[in-house]
């Protein structure tokens, strides 16, 4: 598992990451969540060992992350990090001899994968002549390609189509069903709310939600409701138990302290008229975060 211990990172008088503890069990989907500046990509590079901690600890099995343990690791960084004018097979086979690989396990590795990913054909093309969603999907495969124990994925679906999107979140899924520790992060909460198990939101450098994320949910307490009418509903916004309300063409999403306010909205709209849509979900992991990182999200 990784292990993250009172971690602190100070650059002059500048606390980028304060006192920050995660432990992430093998096998598991992570989370990691922040605004820009919050220190997530800081925390990155901890890990892998490219800039030194201030203060505390990071293992990965117990042992300290080094050059002896990088070719256990992958990692996707947010910045594009491939060599324009080499071609995606030297450049794949180069890096993944650098973990350790042979260069025909390599090779072999690489076809299985453009091939996954529908672009065989890119196998002699230099990086430059990709568009920058083939380029993302490239750099997907140098971190991957040598079977990493642990990958960090830092905004992977960043420049990807739909198609793209589901292309990779499939790839990520198969990998963490073959045992791999996948920490990410993205400010697409619906791609964290789909795949991980458990998360933590960073602010500031601190940590200010963790744990799973049903329980994150559960904890939350507030509850959103869904209603579509043939009628005008600018009076909720008053209701007791109502927190706040966005107006949509037809309808309304209204944020509410707990499901019995529900159950007197209702009553109050059923002698009003028709209504289509009355639904309660759980708050949205966007919900959360926006409460508690406030203005800084982005």
């Amino acid at each position: 598992m990784l292990k993250i211990d009172n971690v602190t990172k100070r650059f002059g008088s500048h606390t980028a990451v304060d006192s920050l503890s995660l432990t992430i069990p093998k096998g598991e989907m992570f989370g990691f969540l922040g605004a820009n500046g919050a220190g997530k990509t800081t925390t990155f590079r901890m890990i892998l060992g490219l800039i030194d901690l201030t203060e505390g600890s990071i293992r990965w099995n117990n042992e300290p992350i080094g050059y002896d343990t990088s070719s256990l690791i992958g990692y996707l960084p947010e910045e594009r990090g491939l060599y324009p004018k080499m071609k995606v097979k030297e450049q794949i086979v180069y890096l993944a001899r650098l973990r350790g690989m042979d260069k025909k396990n390599a090779e072999k590795e690489l076809i299985e994968w453009l091939r996954k990913f529908n672009v065989p054909e890119y196998e002699n093309k230099r990086v430059e002549e990709l568009s920058k969603g083939n380029q993302q999907k490239i750099q997907f495969i140098a971190s991957v390609i040598h079977k990493p124990q642990l990958l960090i994925l830092d905004e992977p679906f960043s420049g990807l189509d739909p198609v793209n999107v589901e292309l990779l979140k499939k790839a990520v899924y198969e990998l963490k069903e073959q045992g791999t520790t996948i920490v990410f992060s993205s400010h697409r909460m619906e791609h964290v709310e789909e795949l991980c198990e458990s998360l933590c939101i960073i602010h500031r450098g601190s940590p200010i939600v963790q744990g799973r994320l049903n329980e994150i949910k559960r904890d939350f307490g507030k509850k959103n409701l869904m209603i579509k009418a043939d009628f005008e509903l600018k009076e909720l916004e008053t209701l007791p138990g109502v927190i706040k309300m966005k107006k949509l063409i037809g309808g309304a999403i209204l944020q509410i302290e707990n499901e019995d306010v529900s159950q007197a909205i209702l009553d109050f709209l059923k002698p009003k008229g028709f209504i289509r849509q009355f639904s309660l979900e759980e708050p949205s992991l966007n919900d959360i975060f926006i409460e508690k990182a406030g203005a800084s999200y982005e």
